[in-house]
């Protein structure tokens, strides 16, 4: 068995090595990396060198030490965004170059190919990235003798590293399922831009001062590192590799699967139902949508409720965290006519599909991970109003005349749309048994919109109603019933 394995690590290794080997010899490729790569560092030290003077004239001194990381981070960043070019023909490229062939024909199996182009994708950007960043940090400590601590370089490196692995992974992903490389370079702004929203956010909370925060960053960025690797061997196969001739969007053929999964199966009346009266056949029609549909979507849903359950817990968890360090002695005042404000049901419908769709789009783009968000946001600031509440001496009935009577159907319909949305995103990375991608994510966004449209739509009219008409009649009783 060890030498098995050694032996898979040793073919692994043969191809990463080979790869590597074919970028080095184009010069054309690497001269232009290589003078990049050590010039940003060169433009960075000159930069730190400026902000240094213009702050520190000003009295700016936390501000010009925070910039240096920020550029540190920025450099180690520069290098992978004009090396994922290798990452994107690793595949592909391969097949214009008509070189494809004798590679998927070696003893290899599929997961020591991948695992080798990946490898050998990953390699050059991420020494390019070490390389700025050693050069750049020697710059600083020459010019200005300034050198990080441990953890602060520590924590650059981990980081540079999540996303070289981030990036490349997604476009090793992209040139396995494309048909040509210009395709796999559109496909790329994909992987660009979310990356550029992350580093956009590390540069908030490193001028911030907010380093601790970074960690909870990396370990997203180790999650999407696992999913999209998963992905990418779940896809390979070497077989439709060799079949895809050229893209062809077949807008009809779409339609007809979306179609099919959409559609379900009529209940009391069986199939023919042309001889049924109108009225008793839409009776018939949603019997079977709610009687057997649902529960088959739920059956189909199940992980992704999993996920959602397990979100909720850990926001519980740190809305009590957060109430424990920063407690707050809540005053409610005297409830009356205009206690709870001039909202009306509609406004309130629009600002939970606004954040519902927000969830479906998050979780889209994110391969289900982000689908959860605003869901947890809504019940960790819950938790914490509540524990606020309670602490501050008030029965516990206030509070829950203040969220059940529209929380009956509010939150299990936020619960239900939010599963689908992270099922929906995670159609990418793991389709059915049996189903291409596009196939298992039309499955998914027909299950989404049956859901969204015949469940959590009705749902939250209804909730919408009751928290303007009920809720504020019961919460004032209960306040004055138990209200201390």
């Amino acid at each position: 068995m060890r030498q098995g394995w050694q032996e898979e690590l040793r073919l692994i290794w043969t191809l990463t090595a080979r790869e590597i080997r074919d970028v080095l010899r184009d010069w054309r490729l690497v001269t232009p990396i290589l003078l990049l790569t050590l010039l940003f560092p060169i433009v960075a030290t000159l930069v730190a060198q400026v902000t240094f003077r213009f702050f520190r004239r000003f009295g700016g001194y936390v501000l010009s030490e925070r910039m240096i990381p920020f550029l540190l981070m920025i450099v180690g960043f520069f290098p992978i965004t004009f090396s994922l070019v290798i990452a994107l023909e690793s595949f592909v490229g391969e097949k214009e170059r008509k070189s494809l062939e004798p590679l998927l024909a070696t003893p290899l199996s599929d997961i020591q190919l991948y695992v080798g182009k990946l490898l050998s994708s990953l390699i050059p950007p991420l020494a390019a990235s070490y390389l700025g960043m050693v050069v750049y940090l020697i710059g600083l400590y020459f010019f200005q003798r300034w050198s990080p601590s441990l953890e602060l370089l520590a924590q650059m490196f981990a980081l540079t590293t999540a996303e070289a692995l981030v990036m490349v992974s997604g476009a090793v992903v992209v040139s396995s399922q494309t048909t040509s490389v210009r395709a796999a370079n559109l496909l790329a702004s994909f992987i660009i831009l979310p990356m550029a929203f992350l580093v956009q956010a590390e540069s908030f909370l490193m001028l911030w001062g907010q380093y601790a925060s970074l960690w909870w960053l990396l370990a997203f960025l180790l999650v999407g590192d696992v999913l999209l690797i998963r992905m990418g061997l779940r896809l390979f196969n070497r077989e439709e590799l060799l079949g895809q001739e050229i893209d062809v969007v077949q807008i009809g053929k779409l339609w007809r699967i979306f179609r099919r999964h959409f559609a379900w199966e009529w209940w009391l009346f069986g199939r023919d139902q042309e001889e049924v009266p109108r009225p008793v056949r839409w009776t018939g029609w949603l019997a079977g949508f709610y009687l057997r549909e649902v529960p088959a979507i739920l059956r189909r849903s199940s992980l992704a409720m999993l996920v959602v359950l397990a979100g909720i817990v850990g926001a519980g968890v740190l809305g009590w965290n957060v109430a424990s360090r920063y407690p707050v002695t809540l005053s409610l005042g005297e409830p009356g006519r205009d206690f709870f404000g001039g909202i009306t049901p509609a406004f309130i419908l629009g600002n939970n599909l606004r954040a519902l769709t927000l969830a479906a789009i998050l979780g889209t783009f994110s391969f289900g991970s982000l689908a959860v968000t605003p869901l947890l946001v809504t019940l960790g600031l819950a938790t914490y109003l509540g524990l606020q509440i309670l602490w501050s001496g008030y029965s516990p009935w206030v509070f829950l005349a203040l969220i059940a009577p529209h929380g009956i159907l509010e939150l299990p319909a936020a619960f239900l749309w939010c599963a689908a949305a992270v099922r929906l995103g995670a159609a990418f990375i793991a389709p059915p048994p049996g189903m291409t991608v596009g196939e298992g994510w039309l499955q998914a966004l027909a299950d989404f919109l049956k859901i969204a449209l015949l469940v959590v739509l009705p749902a939250l009219t209804i909730a919408a109603l009751i928290e303007v008409r009920i809720t504020p009649g019961v919460a004032m009783w209960v306040f004055w019933a138990y209200g201390r």
